[in-house]
């Protein structure tokens, strides 16, 4: 699982790029652009997770940061990208949907695959969407559109609930981690103290 370590640490820092400190709405684990993901939202998704996980037989603690932490970057992630392609215009069919969920990836098994990108089945199929919708997004901008799409992504911001700590800008195999500590800044949140040991 240290290429997933390695995978979420690249994650998050695209997510700390676009964190910002606007005002968080009641209720919301995140805000990003003009989307909320609820923490009932967030709550539901991270059980619908764990489930899938134990079905698999697979470790949590295995991931390297909290669950909760891994599930709400994803969330965070596919409604940033949803949001650019509404404005790019961007269509996918369901025959494309369902050709990237039988995709293996890298653990030849669709499933495992997903869990491992810290997709739940309950929205695997809004991640297959996405993902094709940023893939078509990346081809038609070519090598030197690139810039010009990841800035345009960029500036779609994201807020994250305080409860969760500060995110952590320089994540690290050391501290994976999306968020620290905000009273002991570069600290692992005490969610993550546990799995470190292990």
């Amino acid at each position: 699982m240290k290429s997933i370590r390695v995978a979420v640490a690249a994650a998050a820092v695209g997510i700390a790029l676009t964190a910002c400190s606007s005002p968080m709405q009641a209720g919301a684990a995140a805000v990003v652009g003009n989307e909320r993901i609820s923490t009932t939202q967030l709550n539901s998704e991270v059980q619908a997770y764990v489930a899938a996980l134990k079905k698999n037989n697979l470790d949590e603690s295995a991931l390297g940061v909290p669950v909760t932490q891994y599930v709400l970057q994803r969330l965070a992630d596919m409604s940033a990208a949803r949001q650019l392609m509404a404005r790019r215009n961007v269509q996918v069919t369901d025959k494309e949907i369902d050709a990237k969920l039988q995709d293996p990836g890298q653990y030849q098994s669709p499933e495992i695959n997903l869990l491992a990108l810290g997709v739940a089945p309950t929205y695997a199929r809004e991640f297959a969407r996405t993902s094709v919708g940023i893939a078509k997004l990346s081809q038609a901008a070519g090598e030197g559109g690139t810039d010009q799409l990841r800035k345009e992504y960029a500036s779609i911001k994201s807020t994250f609930n305080p409860r969760f700590g500060v995110v952590n800008t320089t994540p690290s195999q050391e501290n994976p981690s999306l968020f620290v500590d905000a009273g002991r800044f570069g600290k692992a949140t005490s969610q993550q103290a546990p799995q470190q040991q292990g």
